[in-house]
């Protein structure tokens, strides 16, 4: 009997032609947006799904397996799984699966930079004053910034991502502490990267705050009100991770009481909404979720779950596992 599949939103074509060329009936939801979790529901109800590629705009959690108990694996276009309730997949017998490729680290390590030197450049705040026509000749005291030579960034998080900002800070001459449930020694030994057990004894003095831990309990509003107090008032945050990992709306009023510099944003709290005022600040630069957006890293990320998919399908053990 031919395999079927239901493809929560239109992706890159690599995985799709993958999962066609083996013969099984891929359907993709028609909406060029995300589904609600009742209209998952429907669409998941119509057949006997044997799979799912879903998106971490998709919530999966015990109604949505039981709309179509033949589903047995989720695979998650995204390296982040937070979407998922695990536990619930479990009891559901149902496998989990994610795409951590390596162009997505790459990718969103970039895109960390480009917010970090945007910001601290004062690019978009420059775009915009010439736009409006303001330009009228050079001016010595114009949008002054600062350089990231000599200056210290603090990272939350070396995994793949986090270790990779660090090497880049490292060629651009930035010094570099970082805070992790886990000591990374070779990452020291590599950029001289200093570590502490401590996020406070991290944000009390680095000059960038970089976010790159996963969104879980211990995570969520890892950076609050209290935590924004002990950074310097010259500091900047950036957040390519998750967006609940910081309080928005204390970040919106510590930007606007000058209580840090500034920040960099492409994840935000309660996705597609902004926290009110955080799109009118003029010392924020955000971006719409695309810090993995490049054509390699969706198409790795697209043959990734399809090929969880195909070898769970075909009685192997998905290479990306996740529960």
């Amino acid at each position: 009997m031919t395999k079927k599949i239901f493809v929560t939103r239109n992706i890159t074509d690599r995985g799709l032609n993958m999962l066609r060329a083996k013969g099984y009936e891929v359907d993709i939801n028609p909406k060029d947006r995300a589904l609600t979790k009742k209209e998952l529901i429907k669409c998941l109800s119509k057949k006997p799904y044997d799979a799912v590629l879903s998106l971490l705009t998709d919530t999966l959690d015990k109604d949505v397996f039981a709309a179509c108990p033949t589903a047995k694996i989720y695979a998650n276009y995204a390296v982040g799984f937070n979407n998922i309730n695990l536990q619930d997949a479990k009891n559901a017998g149902v496998t989990v699966t994610n795409a951590p490729g390596g162009l997505s680290n790459i990718a969103v390590a970039e895109h960390t930079f480009a917010l970090m030197i945007t910001l601290v450049k004062r690019v978009v705040e420059g775009d915009v004053f010439l736009r409006k026509g303001k330009y009228v000749g050079w001016d010595p005291l114009l949008l002054l910034g600062t350089e990231l030579q000599g200056k210290t960034l603090g990272i939350l998080g070396t995994g793949q991502i986090g270790s990779r900002v660090a090497r880049i800070a490292k060629a651009f001459e930035m010094q570099i502490a970082y805070y992790d449930i886990k000591r990374n020694e070779a990452l020291e030994a590599e950029v001289g990267a200093k570590y502490s057990n401590n996020i406070e004894d991290v944000l009390r003095f680095v000059d960038v705050v970089s976010l790159h831990v996963p969104l879980m309990d211990t995570t969520h509003h890892l950076i609050n009100a209290e935590r924004l107090a002990i950074m310097k008032p010259s500091a900047y945050l950036i957040n390519t991770s998750r967006g609940p990992v910081i309080d928005e709306a204390a970040l919106v009023e510590a930007l606007q009481k000058g209580i840090i510099r500034g920040a960099g944003l492409d994840v935000f709290e309660n996705e597609p909404k902004l926290a009110k005022g955080l799109a009118k600040l003029s010392n924020v630069v955000i971006t719409p979720h695309i810090a993995s957006s490049t054509e390699a890293t969706r198409q790795e990320m697209s043959f990734m779950a399809a090929n969880n998919l195909i070898e769970f399908l075909e009685g192997r053990v998905p290479p990306n596992k996740v529960g």
